[in-house]
C-alpha cells in the first residue's frame, strides 16, 4: 500500500514539474532565429541571425514590422547568418515579428518588443540635496553632532568604569 501511494505521488510530482516547463517552451515563442535585444528602445540596432538555412547558404532576407528590410548573410561561424537593423525613432511600444526566409522555400519567424524610453533622468545613488531649505540641513546637522556626542560620553562611561 506504502509504494502505490509514492508511486500516485511520484507522477503527480513529475507532472507536476514536467508540463509547465513543456507549455512554458511552446509559449515563449522560441525559435530558429535569434534576436538581440529581445527589448529594445527606438533608435537603437537590434542583431538578427539564425542556422535555419543551413551550412552551404551565404544569405537570407529578412523583414522586421518595426525596421524593414534586413540582409543576413555569412558571418564567419559555420552555417550562421547575421545581420542588423535600426528600430526606428517612431517606433511604438510593442511586440513586433521578424520573418526571414531562406532559398528556396525555409521561412520562420521570431518577435521583439520596442519599449519606450525612460522620461526624464536616471535617478542613481541617494539623490542631491535638491530642495532641501536651510531648516532641514540645520537639523540634519544637529542630529549627526548630538549622535556623535552621545557616542564619545558612552565610549567615556566605559572607559572609567573599568578603570
Amino acid at each position: 500500500m506504502r509504494s502505490v501511494r509514492m508511486l500516485v505521488c511520484g507522477t503527480a510530482v513529475l507532472a507536476a514539474v514536467g508540463l509547465p516547463a513543456v507549455s512554458a517552451a511552446a509559449v515563449s515563442g522560441e525559435s530558429d532565429v535569434s534576436v538581440s535585444p529581445q527589448r529594445a528602445y527606438p533608435g537603437s540596432t537590434v542583431s538578427v541571425s539564425t542556422e535555419v538555412c543551413g551550412p552551404d547558404a551565404t544569405y537570407a532576407k529578412g523583414q522586421a514590422e518595426a525596421g524593414g528590410q534586413i540582409n543576413l548573410t555569412d558571418d564567419g561561424a559555420e552555417g550562421e547568418l547575421a545581420g542588423d537593423f535600426t528600430v526606428p525613432e517612431g517606433a511604438e511600444a510593442g511586440v513586433y515579428t521578424i520573418t526571414v526566409k531562406c532559398p528556396p522555400r525555409t521561412k520562420v519567424e521570431a518577435s521583439f518588443e520596442v519599449v519606450g524610453r525612460p522620461a526624464g533622468a536616471v535617478s542613481g545613488g541617494f539623490g542631491g540635496a535638491d530642495g532641501l531649505d536651510g531648516t532641514q540641513v540645520a537639523v540634519g546637522g544637529l542630529l549627526i553632532v548630538g549622535a556623535a556626542a552621545g557616542g564619545m560620553a558612552t565610549k567615556r562611561r566605559r572607559a572609567a568604569s573599568a578603570a
